[in-house]
Parts: structure tokens; sequence; C-alpha cells
């Protein structure tokens, strides 16, 4: 919708930023609370209600024509992003966990419902008028309501008798889950402001039709999401914290190639001037945005493993937490994308942006595993009698 609503209300790249953040913002506070919630009583009961919370937005948007009455609109589609934190913690509940990263990760594939939006908003605009959009996808989504509601089970008896649940004081003091929560708001946060941005992108940097434009983000948006689950079988065969890793230093690479704008070098030679043109063209460029996407779904499957690695019976909470963490990535960062295009006044800002991302990522995910290593050498030399019996008090 972002493209069109731009054009028509004129809005600036920080407008447009922030039109796109709406939803993604409401729907990440949003999470941590019912993520809390969903360990105490039943997520499929709630997510039933999330589904029909969302309908009345949906009927709604054919009568909105203001930018604030977009905003609002957008701060209530947000509620639909709960879903995820009550589906993690829905199908966390029937797998063991050596099986946990290929549940969730299949689970996760449900973002593809991205790339058929990409098919379906456009043909259901030619065929039946913008105004109908809302409509069908409410029609949609009551269709899918009654078929969960009917042929989903209720969640095992011991789901909610495992552990006390975890309250907000106790995520917040978690020292882990805010560094998960970092891992999280690149892979899953960056994708989610990446399918945003990379329409108006592709339109900015290579004078593409929106018709187009669209077609290379569907592209960008399936890949990243059908890998998923097989991001969440490398988890388990290969452990989270490996994959995690490869998948940094993977993105790492190519956002030092995107970042580097379009530049014009002049080489004053001793007869003639020399000009060199440095820039990535769009194939290029669509490459190294495949190998982004796909890194990224690997990273979402498996930072979700090693959440239920930690915290096997508070998947409600601590994933929700680190959901809405990551989340605020998909709102904050369009805005970020904004800014940094409308000060620098050069395309690639966004990637500059994500690259100072990652780069704290990386940093914080070093000092983890050197702290980690540290802490498990000192347990064995205590279990191996390491101190002295004058230096050991008892």
């Amino acid at each position: 919708m972002g493209i069109p609503l731009q054009q028509q209300l004129n809005l600036s790249a920080t407008e447009y930023g922030i039109l796109l953040a709406a939803p993604i913002f409401s729907g990440a506070l949003l999470r941590i609370p019912f993520g809390i919630l969903a360990d105490r009583i039943s997520s499929r009961r709630l997510w039933l209600y999330q589904m029909l919370a969302v309908l009345p937005a949906l009927l709604l948007l054919p009568l909105v024509s203001s930018y604030s009455g977009y905003l609002w609109l957008g701060l209530w589609f947000g509620i639909s992003g709960v879903s995820f934190t009550f589906g993690v913690r829905y199908v966390s509940c029937w797998f063991a966990s050596s099986r946990q990263g290929r549940a969730l990760g299949l689970f996760g594939v449900g973002n593809a419902g991205v790339a058929i939006t990409f098919v379906l908003v456009p043909l259901a605009i030619h065929v039946l008028g913008w105004q109908w959009v809302g409509p069908l996808y409410a029609a949609g989504m009551l269709l899918i309501t009654l078929l969960f509601a009917l042929l989903s089970p209720a969640e095992p008896a011991q789901a909610y008798n495992n552990a006390p649940a975890l309250s907000l004081r106790q995520l917040a003091g978690d020292a882990r889950i805010w560094r998960f929560s970092l891992y999280y708001y690149f892979v899953f946060g960056s994708f989610l402001a990446l399918l945003l941005w990379l329409p108006q992108y592709y339109m900015q940097a290579y004078e593409m039709s929106a018709q187009q434009a669209m077609a290379f983000t569907l592209f960008f948006v399936t890949t990243s999401s059908m890998v998923r689950a097989l991001g969440g079988w490398f988890a388990d065969r290969y452990g989270a914290r490996a994959v995690n890793w490869s998948v940094f230093w993977v993105c790492i690479v190519c956002l030092f190639f995107l970042s580097y704008p379009p530049t014009t070098l002049i080489v004053h030679g001793l007869e003639k001037d020399v000009q060199l043109e440095i820039a990535i063209n769009v194939w290029w460029f669509t490459l190294l945005i495949f190998v982004i996407g796909v890194a990224q779904g690997f990273g979402r499957a498996s930072v979700y493993k090693v959440i239920h690695d930690y915290y096997p019976h508070h998947m409600g909470s601590a994933g929700g937490f680190v959901a809405a963490i990551g989340a605020l990535g998909g709102c904050t960062l369009p805005i970020l994308f904004g800014l940094a295009q409308d000060a620098l006044g050069i395309v690639t800002g966004c990637f500059m942006i994500l690259y100072g991302v990652l780069a704290l990522c990386m940093i914080t995910m070093f000092f983890a595993n050197q702290a980690a290593q540290y802490q498990q050498k000192l347990a064995a030399a205590h279990a191996a009698n390491f101190l002295s019996d004058e230096d050991n008090p008892v």
C-alpha cells in the first residue's frame, strides 16, 4: 500500500517511513504483554481473539483518505503482529527440543504470506478496485479464523504446568534475552524494513516501474521466507550459535558492497583525465539482496531455536519479548532509512544503517561467546578441584 499512498499524499521519505512503521510499532509493543499472557492461558484461544480483532480495521480501510487516518488504521493493523507470538507458544508445545528448530522454522514459513499479498493486492485492485482490498482480506481472515477454530487441537494438558510464567521485570533484567533480541532485531527487523523499503529503492536507484519493483521485492520476500524451515533444520543439526555466526558474516560482506554509493572518480593523468564509474547494477544488487534474504531466513529460525534451548517453558514470554524487539527493527529502521536518505541525499544510506546495526550484533555476540567460554572453563576448573584446599573455602 505504501507506494500509491506516498504518491497520493505527497509524502517525504521520513513521512513514508513513519507510515510503514505504524503497524509494526503497535504489533511490537503488544507482543510483550500478550506473550506473557500466552504462558498463562491458552495461546490457541488468544490467537482466535486476535484474528477477530483485526477484522474491523480491514473493513474500515476503504473509508480512510488522510495521512493521520492511515496512521491510526496502521496502528490497529499491528494487532496482527501478535499472531507470531501466539503461534510460537502454540507450536512449541508439540515438539521435543531436538526438533524445535525444524518445527518453528516451518511455522515461520508463514512469512511467505507477504509474498502472496504482493501478488494478490495488485490483482484485486485491477479486477475489483482499491475499495475492495480491505473487505477481501477481511473475508479471508474470517475464513482462516473459522478453519483454525474447527481444525486446530487444544494444547497438551501439561503445556501450562511446567514452570511459573516470567514477569516483565524478569525479562527486562535478563542480559541473555536482550542479546537474543539484538540478534533478532537484525535478522527479522531488517527483513521487515527491507520488504517495505525495497520497492521504493528499486524505483529510485534503477528507475523501475512500480510493477517491476514489486516483482523484484517479491523474489526477495519469497526466498527469505521459504528457507526458514531449512534454517531450522541446520540449527538442529549444527547448533543455533554456529548458524547465527555464519549468517552475520555472510550479511556483513554483502552489506559492505551495498553500502557503497554510486561514485564517479576522476584520475588526473599525465596527458588526460581518467573517469571511473563505481556502481552496482541491478542484477548484482538483486543477487546480494537474495543472499542477505536467505541468510536472514536461516537466522530467524536459529534465533528461536536458541531461545527454546534456554527457555523451553517460556516461549510465550521470552519469545514474545525477543519478537517485540525484532519487530521494533521493522518500524525504527524504515524511519532511520528515511532520515539517512533525507540527510545524506544518497540512496544507499539504508544499507549503511544496516551495516552499523550488524556490526553491533557481531561485537555483542563475540564478547558474549567469550564470556560463556570463560564460565565453562571456570566451572570445569572447579569440578576438577582446580583450587587448592587453602584457596577453596568450605
